[in-house]
């Protein structure tokens, strides 16, 4: 797969994508992902990219001419995204999307925003990864890098954890333990201690069920609610089920459940 991603701040994005998974990843030819520098076209001696706005106003415009220069020298993979508040959502959904894409880009906005001419007539849409203001698009650039990279097979050490995860089937992923079983007066819950692989899966389908509910319900009624399957294993597992006037057993509570077998102070943690 191949991403471009065109900055100003090319050093910045560069350094993080050559760390960690996405690092070794693009390191072994797996991910093609190439970072250009939107000062490369600016023609004045200072490498400008930015002007002040028509009409006055606070803040800078990027200007049109170094980017359109910049992308049409590269020539990209398309679709090429703006990155704004303007955009749509980035989600789960649209980094599985984006995935199976087998390439695209990305340009990272800076200042007060962009020409608009860059919108209307340059790139292919916008992405926005969440309703707040950032100083430019490379950190959310990042976010839709990563979050993408992390599909694309190989790139990952174990498969089975991009299925697991959180989002993959509409819920959060289930409760993590590690050693040591008992940690200050908090157990681990029985059931994974146990070796019976098709309790531990049904134990973390019900962790998964009821950490949904109690953090992003909304999550629960975008996927319809409950199944009688699913109210059976919170139950069996003894998390609160909810009543259809009581969407989300932490709405009184201000707090989730915690897991069969774990002490109370267990809803503590996050």
């Amino acid at each position: 797969m191949r991403i471009d991603v065109f900055t100003i701040f090319p050093s910045l994005v560069d350094g993080y994508l050559s760390a960690s998974l996405i690092g070794k990843a693009r390191a072994s030819g797996l991910l093609d992902l190439r970072v250009h520098d939107l000062r490369s076209t600016a023609v004045d001696a200072h490498r400008s990219v930015d002007d002040s706005p028509f009409g006055g106003g606070a803040g800078m415009v990027l200007a049109p001419e170094p980017l359109f220069g910049a992308v049409e020298a590269v020539k990209p993979p398309r679709p090429l995204y703006l990155l704004a508040p303007t955009g749509r959502r980035f989600d789960q959904d649209r980094a599985r999307e984006l995935a199976a894409a087998g390439g695209f880009s990305l340009l990272c906005g800076r200042y007060e925003g962009v020409d608009q001419r860059v919108v209307d007539h340059l790139v292919d849409g916008e992405l926005s990864i969440g309703d707040y203001v950032l100083a430019g698009g490379e950190a959310a650039a990042l976010v839709v890098v990563e979050a993408v990279a992390r599909l694309v097979p190989g790139v990952m050490g174990n498969e089975a954890s991009a299925v697991s995860e959180s989002f993959s089937d509409g819920l959060l992923e289930e409760a993590h333990y590690t050693r040591p079983a008992d940690f200050r007066g908090w157990v681990v819950p029985e059931v994974l201690r146990s070796g019976d692989h098709a309790r531990v899966a049904r134990w973390r389908r019900a962790s998964a069920l009821a950490r949904t509910l109690a953090a992003r319900p909304d999550l629960i009624d975008r996927r319809g609610g409950l199944d009688d399957e699913e109210v059976r294993l919170l139950r069996e597992h003894g998390y609160p089920v909810p009543s259809p006037r009581d969407p989300s057993p932490s709405a009184t509570t201000g707090r989730g459940p915690s897991p069969a077998g774990a002490p109370d102070e267990e809803r503590d943690a996050p």
